[in-house]
């Protein structure tokens, strides 16, 4: 069917809509030209649709974790100066590290992701990584912090810069009005930012941060902030599950972009990764706290990135233990075992609501 459409100039252009069923056969994850309607059934990737329904189950808003006890901790003699180092340098690299994900599913995945269920997916997420900036911001006015301070660390800590430099720069390429994955090197530079941002970015340079605060739960200490670490790092559980099946997905149906060459580059890219990260961990821990200290996270950062790489097919590099196995603890705990008993404000039934 063709119907006229009215153009920016007020003419009359000719535009066609498919008409039919969608065949759930010909939907694609990159390079499907369907994508003219949001038309999610017949859902094709099943695996996309649960990741969304995993996704709103999870849902939380911030200003629902009571802070008194952290400010009265923050204000008092507590802690120790590497303890509060600790937790300014993971706000600050959080805080802007959440904005670059944000930004790069908003600007450049979403784009280039042809699939409706994924879309949808991609949506709820790019929501939770705004709930997820809204979180820094309310921890560092619930405890009075310096905001120039927090959110320029990105500028001022070279080891907060050098993890963001190295993923702008996958963000670049494919930002470029003319950039296409229907070649055969848009379609690996596409996978290229995948990667970076889902296995490297969420799956790497943020398990670091989330073992240094939730280790001041574990004590008792910072609980409000540590509550929202445990669901920020439940959000980026799926967000990490969507992402490798979104990896694997292009790569079963585009198999002529996994060449050998992109592999090793891929394992080089997740080296170099590792490296920032342990460079990160000596920055935030100079003397070491908590018992935590350099070793430990240079035997679990290598740790997560050889599951990263064995999720993907590629192979693992370093063969190290997990020294923090409660961490698998602390993401497969139910929302509801304490979320529900702390949270502050109830919503609306939609019936409820006055629109008035």
């Amino acid at each position: 069917m063709t119907q006229l459409a009215t153009s920016s100039t007020g003419t009359h252009q000719a535009s066609t809509i498919p008409t039919g069923r969608v065949d759930a056969s010909n939907k694609r994850l990159i390079n499907c030209g369907q994508v003219d309607v949001n038309q999610l059934m017949p859902l094709k990737y099943q695996w996309a649709w649960e990741h969304y329904l995993n996704g709103c189950a999870n849902h939380w808003m911030p200003t629902e974790v009571p802070m008194n006890k952290d400010i009265e901790t923050w204000r008092s003699s507590k802690l120790t100066d590497d303890e509060r180092l600790v937790i300014m340098r993971n706000l600050g690299f959080f805080s802007t590290a959440e904005s670059l994900v944000g930004n790069n599913l908003v600007l450049a995945i979403f784009r280039h992701v042809t699939n409706a269920e994924c879309r949808q997916y991609l949506l709820r997420q790019a929501f939770e990584e705004a709930v997820h900036s809204h979180t820094f911001l309310y921890i560092v006015e619930s405890l009075g912090l310096d905001e120039g301070e927090v959110f320029n660390m990105y500028h001022e800590v070279p080891a907060i810069s050098a993890k963001d430099e190295f993923e702008m720069r996958l963000t670049e390429e494919i930002l470029n009005p003319d950039f296409s994955t229907s070649t055969f090197e848009g379609a690996q530079a596409f996978l290229r930012n995948l990667i970076g941002y889902y296995l490297i970015m969420e799956g790497v340079f943020f398990y670091t941060g989330f073992v240094m605060v939730l280790s001041f739960h574990r004590r008792n200490l910072m609980t409000g902030i540590g509550e929202q670490f445990q669901y920020i790092l439940r959000d980026e559980t799926i967000h990490l599950n969507f992402g490798i099946d979104l990896i694997n997905g292009i790569r079963t149906e585009n198999p002529h972009i996994w060449t050998p060459e992109f592999q090793q580059a891929m394992v080089d890219r997740v080296r170099e990764a590792v490296e920032l990260e342990l460079a990160y961990a000596r920055d935030c821990l100079p003397r070491g706290i908590m018992g935590l200290n350099g070793d430990l996270f240079r035997e679990y950062v290598q740790y997560v990135a050889d599951r990263r790489l064995e999720r993907i097919g590629l192979p693992v590099q370093y063969g190290s233990s997990n020294p923090f196995p409660w961490m698998s603890e602390t993401m497969d705990l139910s929302k509801e075992k304490n979320f529900f008993e702390t949270r502050v404000t109830e919503y609306q039934s939609a019936s409820s609501l006055n629109w008035d």
